[in-house]
């Protein structure tokens, strides 16, 4: 929390942790509004619409994403998204769905430049030995506003029209917009490696990722693992399913389970960010899934409320550490290659919760225990699979010419 004392980055966490409660609100408005006005078949368009750009850009985009690799750039990003969430409702009105899925995706095409661009520039903002701190920071702002979002549109629909979370989620884009234009004009990013870091071939601004996961394979395996994890998981779409069949409960026993997820995860953030993780932060990566899975394996078998709130906190305290160890670990790589490793993550995640939503949750849904069981025990395997990978490179693998560590250890 020292680091809110630094006028840049108390900007951009406050500034984000708008944007991401805003964005929070756009998701309930916008699959409410597809579901009221088409249909469940909108809701899935509306979503496969927004993951779309991802793919596409993250694969054959590299060189429209090079363009959206400043604070002031992304600024921009920001002023036309705003546009298009404060219009959506207008453009619902005269279009329809095809104007909704034609927003959602343009929508999409802004978040596949943003987000890589962004998590790329946030470690330069502080020194090495801090970015495993910042990186729990800005972790915080979806904890927080996963907890906080739902709620809050519950009480704000209950003053305002449906079209008001999307001019209030226009707003938090305008508020993040000005605060990256003011970063953008005013603070000096580190923008290169400590003293003593080895830069890998090829980490020039274009950087490859074919050639950045053949230097480094481990950074490899841990995108891989986590691609799979994200698809296996799919599973949890069906938590009400579960809720209705193993326990008998209704709509509020489903909140007391979001609201224990979303607690641990607020818990788990705080630990995080701030108590020092493993030297290597792949192998650690890996066993973390592997508790996630088991954990989610757990939920399936749960006979009690109490025990699905238990079990909810726990996989919640987990997502965090996840989600610390994998920006740690990218950014030690200089930004040109830690910007095309984030593309590449972002990509990967996509592709495969898309192809998992076309039929996992379907299947989940008529046996929810067993594709809980099913779905935990795959994403445990995975992880374990990662971390004998991991070790078996790190005992026997030599490193090739330009393939050193890009950087020490920052979580130290």
């Amino acid at each position: 929390m020292r680091l809110l004392r630094r006028g840049p980055v108390l900007l951009l966490w406050g500034a984000q942790t708008a944007s991401v409660f805003g964005d929070r609100l756009y998701a309930l408005a916008v699959m409410w509004l597809a579901w009221q006005r088409s249909g469940g078949t909108a809701m899935g368009l509306v979503a496969i619409a927004e993951s779309v750009p991802y793919i596409v850009l993250g694969t054959v985009g590299r060189r429209v994403m090079e363009r959206f690799t400043t604070l002031r750039s992304l600024a921009g990003v920001d002023l036309v998204r705003m546009v298009l969430v404060a219009a959506l409702p207008w453009t619902w009105e005269v279009w329809g769905t095809p104007g909704l899925l034609v927003s959602a995706a343009l929508l999409g095409v802004g978040g596949a430049l943003f987000d890589p661009s962004l998590g790329a520039l946030v470690p330069d903002l502080v020194r090495p030995q801090e970015v495993q701190a910042v990186n729990g920071l800005m972790d915080s702002t979806s904890r927080i506003a996963r907890v906080a979002g739902p709620a809050s549109a519950g009480v704000l629909l209950a003053v305002m029209p449906m079209a008001g979370l999307f001019w209030l989620d226009a707003g938090t884009f305008a508020l993040s917009a000005v605060a990256l234009a003011v970063l953008g004009a005013g603070t000096s990013l580190r923008a290169s490696a400590p003293a003593g870091a080895t830069a890998p071939s090829g980490a020039s601004p274009r950087t490859r990722a074919r050639a950045l996961v053949r230097t480094h394979p481990e950074t490899g395996v841990v995108l891989a693992v986590h691609g799979i994890a994200i698809f296996a998981g799919a599973v949890s779409i069906v938590m009400p399913a579960l809720v209705a069949v193993r326990l008998g409960g209704g709509v509020g026993t489903y909140g007391v389970m979001l609201a224990a997820t979303g607690a641990g995860s607020i818990v788990g953030n705080v630990v995080a960010g701030n108590v020092r993780l493993p030297s290597s932060l792949p192998l650690f990566y890996c066993a973390a899934w592997t508790v996630s899975g088991t954990l989610m394996a757990v939920t399936g078998s749960v006979s009690t409320v109490a025990e699905l709130v238990a079990v909810s906190a726990a996989y919640g305290a987990v997502s965090p550490f996840l989600a610390v160890a994998l920006s740690t670990h990218l950014a030690q790589f200089p930004p040109a290659a830690r910007r095309r490793l984030l593309t590449l993550d972002q990509t990967v995640i996509r592709t495969m919760g898309t192809l998992a939503m076309a039929g996992i949750p379907a299947l989940a849904a008529a046996h929810p225990r067993a594709g809980f069981t099913a779905g935990g025990l795959a994403t445990a395997v995975v992880g374990l699979a990662g971390c004998a990978v991991v070790v078996w490179w790190a005992k026997t693998r030599t490193p090739l010419p330009g393939a050193e560590p890009v950087l020490e250890s920052v979580s130290g």
